[in-house]
């Protein structure tokens, strides 16, 4: 079996050599567990992009059968799946494409009830389910988890695709909440290439979140119009209110609260008068340290970590983070599993900071 997982490995030749990336990039992709909601039209897409770019685990989570109405746009199946679970016929893609890939199949919905032990271990969360009550699910788990949500719809000729991070989530590009009545492909039906389409934008901002490439879509959605051939952008900001006052989300976030930290949560920690003042660590790259850092953070690249755990107090009250909060949050569990009680990290990482608390720091 040729090891796919190489950083230096022949596959990944073309995508090594863009700037920026390199083997460090193609190494983190290794050591990432996404979960992908949906092994359908939009899953069809994303499913195998992750796995033939290099990343090491997926979990794939359907509750449903091929039908002979999904060949036209789910084309991770073929006419011999119809009847068969769609995660099982997904696995055996991701199996065939990158044997060296951990894909594990979940048969079920993605629920509320069942988000924790589906996301354990997980470093993002890409949603290409087609109802809102598991993408609402799905924005309030991977807020408690404290990772990236990717998610995505198509329906007809348009599809949209955003990123819910750093302090942003679909709440406040939604703050209804979940709509009942919204149709679905079987009522109003779907252009196989708009699923296409979409799920390679989801895609692309997974593997952006995961190795720090890019500025990924947080605060903005892509609209894209098939019949048109158009894209337009449309920005949203965090509501207030929502701090303000009880959040919808209040019991998802509860268990996350002594984990992660906001940019101005960190900052209010940081000023001259604070009693409690924490301890910094960067787990970027040398490179990217040298680009832009917090003043004050001790240096260890995450690779590094479990080597060098031991320079580290882990009885001190210690924030972790990185570029965009991926890492830190990877991080976190290592210190959390060697007895770090008071550790937490930066959700949206650095480039939070620089958009929500000093804009004079350098973005990259």
């Amino acid at each position: 079996m040729v090891d796919t997982f190489r950083a230096d490995a022949t596959r990944y030749a073309r995508q090594r050599i863009l700037p920026g990336f390199g083997d460090e990039a193609q190494a983190r992709l290794a050591a990432t567990h996404a979960v992908v909601i949906g092994a359908g039209g939009l899953g069809s897409a994303v499913v195998p992009i992750l796995a033939a770019a290099g990343i090491g685990t997926l979990t794939i989570i359907d509750d449903d059968l091929v039908d002979a109405t999904n060949l036209h746009r789910q084309i991770l199946h073929g006419p011999a799946d119809v009847g068969r679970a769609k995660v099982d016929s997904a696995a055996d893609a991701v199996r065939a494409q990158s044997p060296d890939t951990r894909v594990l199949p979940h048969r079920g919905r993605f629920t509320r009830a069942t988000a924790a032990e589906l996301l354990s271990g997980a470093d993002i969360l890409i949603d290409g389910s087609d109802t809102n009550e598991t993408r609402f699910a799905a924005n309030d788990a991977a807020v408690a988890a404290g990772i990236p949500l990717v998610w995505g719809s198509a329906l007809r000729w348009s599809g949209q695709v955003g990123t819910a991070w750093g302090g942003t989530d679909y709440r406040d590009l939604f703050p209804d909440g979940p709509d009942a009545e919204a149709d679905t492909c079987e009522i109003a039906g779907i252009l196989p290439t708009v699923c296409t389409v979409i799920g390679g934008l989801m895609a692309t901002e997974t593997l952006k979140l995961l190795t720090g490439i890019g500025e990924p879509l947080i605060g903005r959605v892509i609209l894209f119009d098939a019949l048109t051939g158009t894209t337009r952008e449309v920005h949203y900001a965090r509501d207030p209110a929502r701090d303000a006052s009880a959040p919808a989300v209040a019991e998802a976030t509860d268990a996350a609260s002594d984990r992660s930290l906001s940019a101005r949560d960190l900052a209010a920690l940081l000023t001259d008068d604070a009693t409690d003042r924490p301890v910094l660590l960067d787990v970027r790259e040398p490179h990217e340290v040298e680009l832009v850092a917090l003043s004050g953070a001790v240096s260890i690249p995450l690779g590094d970590l479990e080597s060098r755990i031991g320079e580290l107090d882990p009885d001190a009250f210690t924030v972790v983070y990185c570029h965009l909060g991926v890492r830190s949050a990877a991080a976190l569990a290592r210190l959390e599993a060697r007895g770090f009680s008071r550790a937490c990290h930066l959700t949206g990482g650095i480039d939070a900071w620089s958009r929500t608390v000093d804009p004079t720091l350098r973005r990259y």
